[in-house]
C-alpha cells in the first residue's frame, strides 16, 4: 500500500508565494519520477513540473522561472515552490509518483490540494 499526501495549498494574492509538499509512504522499494500536475475547472489535467530519477527537471512553459521543483529522496518527498503566482495558476494541484513496490512499478496520485490565487 502506497500513499501520497500533499500539503501547502491555500489562498494567496497575486504575486504571492506558496510551497507545496508531497510525501510518499508505505511499502516503497524505490521511487522514479515525482511530479506535480494541476487541473483547473473545466480544463484537462496538465503537467506543471517533474523531477526525474536521473535528477533532471521539466516545467510547463507557463510556470518556467516562477516555480521550482525539488526532491528529498531520504524523505520520499517532493516540493513545489511557487512564486509570482497569477490568478491563472488557480487549480487543484496533484502529486504523482512512479514507485516500485516489491519490484512492481506503478503510478500513484495524491488526493490533491487546492491553490487559489485571488485578490
Amino acid at each position: 500500500q502506497v500513499q501520497l499526501v500533499e500539503s501547502g495549498g491555500g489562498l494567496v494574492q497575486p504575486g504571492g508565494s506558496l510551497r507545496l509538499s508531497c510525501a510518499a509512504s508505505g511499502s516503497i522499494f524505490s521511487i522514479n519520477n515525482m511530479g506535480w500536475y494541476r487541473q483547473a475547472p473545466g480544463k484537462q489535467r496538465e503537467l506543471v513540473a517533474i523531477f526525474r530519477w536521473a535528477g533532471t527537471t521539466n516545467y510547463a512553459n507557463s510556470v518556467k522561472g516562477r516555480f521550482t521543483i525539488s526532491r528529498d529522496s531520504a524523505k520520499n518527498t517532493v516540493y513545489l515552490q511557487m512564486n509570482s503566482l497569477k490568478p491563472e495558476d488557480t487549480a487543484i494541484y496533484y502529486c504523482r509518483a512512479d514507485i516500485y513496490t516489491d519490484s512492481a512499478l506503478g503510478g500513484y496520485w495524491g488526493q490533491g490540494t487546492q491553490v487559489t490565487v485571488s485578490s
